[in-house]
């Protein structure tokens, strides 16, 4: 499956009537998207449309319905971005900056306590409705406090697909390997207390998320960590050479009613 989305933006809500990447429609004109929701789709609709130029996927492969791109188009997408991903491995030298930079991702033991309040995403689940739901939580949390109806216990026994939300949305004390990667990458190796200012994906959904206390735990040494120090420099530098994949992309490309970065030549060789 396609590994990474990539966000050409800052956050808005505004809603979009209608857009087409190529020709190919992004969205039923019935279907009004946030504009983050539609740049996605758009920047899906590129690398499928690439992958079928590159002969990697049957011309007669159907145009997403709903954004949902069918498995044969997710297999070629990521053959796609395999072969022209060419990546260089991370030197030692980046490896010792990258470490020295990050002094509290690298840590054995640390823990922290967190509540939550799932939004969980469901078949038929309507996404854009989902997190507009989610992030009108978060507010209401962030501006309240704990006794208030809007307080983070009360959202969470209310809203919460979690069964922790009968228990106010408390986590208990978690450590790396209890949670998922994605909601673990968000919650560790940080300094933040308090309610998080940003809605936590993961595979379960849309997480608001507070933490409690921290507990930092102790520093390992470099040999020790190497391994995740080249991992995280990979997927940097993945990230990065997608995001100039797709901006030179949609330099190519006829995009309507969707606003996308572009480069008029290849930032990836």
């Amino acid at each position: 499956m396609l590994s990474a989305s990539i966000d050409f933006s800052v956050p808005e809500v505004a809603t979009v009537s209608h857009a087409c990447v190529n020709g190919v429609e992004l969205n039923p004109r019935h279907q009004h998207l946030n504009a983050e929701d539609l740049r996605q789709r758009a920047c899906t609709e590129l690398l499928r449309q690439a992958a079928m130029r590159a002969g990697l996927l049957d011309a007669a492969d159907q145009a997403p319905a709903d954004g949902v791109i069918s498995e044969p188009a997710s297999q070629a997408i990521d053959l796609w971005l395999e072969q022209e991903l060419q990546l260089p491995e991370p030197s030692e030298e980046a490896c010792q900056r990258y470490f020295a930079a990050h002094p509290t991702r690298y840590r054995s033991g640390e823990r922290v306590r967190v509540r939550h309040i799932l939004f969980a995403v469901t078949p038929g689940m309507d996404v854009v409705v989902l997190r507009n739901r989610a992030e009108a939580c978060l507010l209401d949390v962030r501006a309240h406090d704990d006794n208030a109806a809007d307080g983070f216990g009360p959202s969470a026994r209310q809203f919460s697909n979690c069964p922790s939300g009968e228990l106010g949305g408390d986590l208990g004390w978690l450590n790396p390997a209890d949670c998922a990667s994605e909601f673990a990458r968000e919650l560790f190796g940080h300094v933040e207390v308090g309610v998080l200012p940003r809605l936590v994906h993961s595979r379960f959904g849309l997480h608001v998320v507070e933490v409690l206390e921290r507990e930092g735990g102790v520093p390992q040494a470099f040999d020790a960590v190497r391994g995740a120090v080249e991992m995280a420099l990979r997927q940097q530098a993945w990230v990065t050479a997608l995001r100039q994949c797709l901006q030179w992309l949609a330099g190519q490309a006829v995009v309507e009613g969707v606003d996308l970065d572009t480069a008029d030549t290849p930032l990836v060789q």
